[in-house]
């Protein structure tokens, strides 16, 4: 009995914590929609998250795409398959890996900053402070950083796909002995638009996550400093498990009838 005690405590706090975020999300996306929006506070937090995250998305995304080729290579060559590597290359990378990896770093950097902020606001007790000078926390905090969230993330991804199939193409070149004419041809020759599409889909989903997660987090902290801390933990961890899961169910709603 203790055992299943032990499940169903589990399982409703499950149950509260989706219907928390699920309200949470709710809220933030009918603050977001709707006007005023705080210009300056949103193109702060565009610059913050696109910006600023550019540097270790764009070098996780080159290494990425190196290895991806010379790995292919080790695996393809056994059965003289060397000239599709361009085009698992490229799709690998616009499809799965742009936007896992930039979803990814960002949530590691951004999703904690994010906690941290808010939630150090929570604690020192600046968000109650907004509420009693009418103005809303939700509308000033956290619609900004989920406009900016949804906005910057395709266009990271963009540039993280195109620094990926680079650094498949400077490996294969310039170490794996590639003609690079044949290499570009063969990298644009079965790529589609849906391929790149469907990445940039999964990278506003992630955008989304990575600010919901990072704004509740820190929006409920509590305890002083090693509340801040534990939120901040918990949007990082929340945000990357999201961020694997919906990557699924946006893969199976694009391809699975292809």
């Amino acid at each position: 009995m203790g055992f299943l005690a032990s499940i169903g405590r589990v399982f409703l706090q499950l149950l509260a914590t989706t219907g928390s975020v699920s309200l949470f999300a709710g809220q933030a996306i009918a603050l977001s929609v709707r006007p005023p929006w705080h210009w300056r506070l949103i193109l702060r937090q565009m610059m913050n998250i696109g910006f600023y995250s550019l540097p270790v998305v764009g070098l996780t995304a080159l290494f990425t795409g190196m290895v991806l080729a010379l790995q292919s290579y080790t695996g393809f060559s056994r059965f003289a398959a060397d000239s599709a590597i361009p085009t698992v290359v490229v799709i690998s990378i616009t499809r799965e890996l742009g936007p896992v990896i930039a979803g990814l770093m960002v949530a590691g950097r951004i999703g904690a900053s994010m906690a941290a902020e808010i939630g150090t606001m929570r604690v020192t007790e600046q968000i109650d402070a907004l509420t009693t000078l009418s103005t809303n926390p939700m509308k000033y905090l956290v619609a900004p950083r989920l406009l900016a969230g949804m906005t910057m993330l395709p266009l990271l991804v963009l540039v993280a796909d195109a620094i990926g199939v680079f650094g498949g193409y400077v490996v294969s070149v310039h170490k794996l002995g590639f003609n690079p004419a044949n290499y570009l041809k063969r990298t644009f020759e079965y790529l589609q638009v849906m391929d790149v599409v469907s990445g940039l889909v999964k990278a506003g989903v992630f955008g989304f996550l990575i600010a919901l997660m990072g704004c509740y987090h820190g929006y409920r902290s509590r305890g002083g400093a090693q509340g801040v801390g534990a939120a901040t933990t918990q949007a990082v961890v929340t945000a990357s498990i999201l961020i694997l899961l919906s990557n699924y169910l946006v893969t199976e709603l694009f391809f699975s009838h292809r």
